[in-house]
């Protein structure tokens, strides 16, 4: 029997997948083996392979990646550590609420990948002076990342995707997506001090010493730290306004580092060395993978024949895209899925009585939420495991799966009673 493409497709799919899960080959290898595989089985050409990767992302994240190497320098993220031990009483579970409660607004407003490379570096210098594993810090905080995300137009790309076929600015976006975005934030919160309970008991002998710290000792350049400080509000407001100036993210991101490494006089090469290439080779690779699956037309099947037995029912179809947008973004990456989904979706609003802005919603929160699953569901999450391999303390599948998981199903179950109650 000939090998049809769907079938070479997904047969090179899930062999990605089971490396990468297996974690008995480097996520970027198996990453970029896959898409090797897509493009030498000819299920993408080179073309469609090179404009398969998202390099809005990938510029977006060296651009901010560059800014980071720069404040690190500086002293700014011990210095913002000491504060958040300070202000959550030496308390780890206080600590945990406070920096995931900075993570999920900053987020709402911010990419929340932007967001989780600044924190990261913040997040392991408290659980080193904590003496404590950092990896429950930084989970806990890659999922309030996405939950924030879920909550605005800006804050994950598929919102962005959403927003625009459906015609949605940014406070009718956030209207109906951030009350039950707030919602899942109180509840993960409480979730997460049961979750972490055995990972956040610590000794408190440490604590006087940090309390003692003189945290103004901690900015080691004051000169570098203004200017990066006065770069970084400038790349804030040029995400705010991007839609309006027409500039991608990657763009505002890649001029904000250049200005930076040309003002600060660091240089080049010290930057450049902090950077998670392995990172971005990971999402030139997976999406690559992603894409031979779409194109090989998998993924538009599978929601197709899912939505067909629904029949028309709105509280089904619905609750079927909340819930199936979840299960798939939490294996592939949300962005192409999200893509993929908008046509359907846009035609089963045409197709179906009632309040049909409800599947818009249900797509934002399934491909959003449900990106919290796996560690390979959404682009934060992968940074995260990166830069905290890079630190000395790599993040296994399942252990993420172990939380990410419950965080998911607990979300969709919250995000199922809001859809049924104010839209069914």
């Amino acid at each position: 029997m000939p090998l049809t493409p769907v079938l070479l497709a997904s047969a090179i799919f899930f062999v990605t997948y089971a490396l990468i899960v297996s974690e008995r080959v480097h996520r970027t290898i198996s990453a970029m083996l896959g898409g090797m595989c897509m493009v030498l089985g000819g299920v993408l050409s080179q073309e469609e392979a090179f404009r398969a990767v998202d390099w809005n992302v990938i510029f977006l994240l060296l651009g901010m990646m560059a800014i980071t190497a720069v404040l690190r320098e500086t002293g700014l993220f011990q210095w913002i550590a000491v504060q958040a031990v300070r202000l959550g009483n030496g308390r780890p579970y206080r600590i945990l609420v406070i920096l995931s409660l900075i993570t999920a607004v900053s987020s709402a407003f911010l990419d929340n990948v932007t967001i989780v490379v600044l924190v990261v570096p913040i997040t392991l210098f408290v659980a080193a002076n904590l003496h404590m594993d950092p990896l429950p810090f930084l989970i806990g905080e890659v999922l309030a990342a996405n939950i924030g995300g879920t909550a605005t137009l800006i804050g994950d790309p598929p919102n962005v995707l959403i927003a625009s076929a459906a015609d949605i600015d940014f406070l009718t976006f956030m209207s109906h997506m951030g009350p039950i975005s707030v919602l899942i934030l109180l509840a993960f919160l409480g979730l997460s001090g049961i979750m972490f309970r055995r990972e956040l008991q610590t000794d408190a002998d440490w604590y006087p010493d940090v309390a003692s710290l003189d945290a103004s000792n901690l900015i080691t350049d004051r000169r570098t730290l203004i200017r990066s400080l006065v770069t970084m509000v400038l790349v804030i407001v040029g995400f705010l306004v991007s839609g309006f100036v027409h500039l991608e993210p990657a763009t505002i991101a890649m001029s904000g580092a250049t200005l930076l490494l040309f003002w600060s006089g660091i240089d080049p090469q010290r930057v450049l060395r902090e950077i998670e290439w392995t990172t971005l080779l990971f999402f030139v690779g997976l999406f690559i993978v992603v894409q031979g699956i779409v194109r090989a037309g998998l993924i538009n099947w599978l929601a197709q024949e899912a939505l067909n037995l629904t029949h028309g029912n709105l509280p089904l179809t619905a609750m079927l895209v909340l819930w199936l947008s979840a299960a798939v973004s939490g294996i592939v990456d949300n962005i192409p899925y999200t893509a993929t989904m908008i046509p359907l979706v846009e035609s089963l609003t045409r197709a179906i009585a009632g309040q049909p802005l409800s599947l818009w919603w249900c797509l934002a929160l399934g491909a959003c939420l449900g990106g919290n699953a796996t560690l390979v569901g959404a682009s934060a999450n992968v940074v995260m495991a990166s830069l905290s391999e890079r630190s000395g303390h790599p993040i296994r599948f399942w252990r993420f799966i172990r939380y990410g998981l419950v965080t998911t199903t607990m979300s969709l179950v919250l995000s199922s009673f809001y859809v049924w109650l104010r839209y069914l």
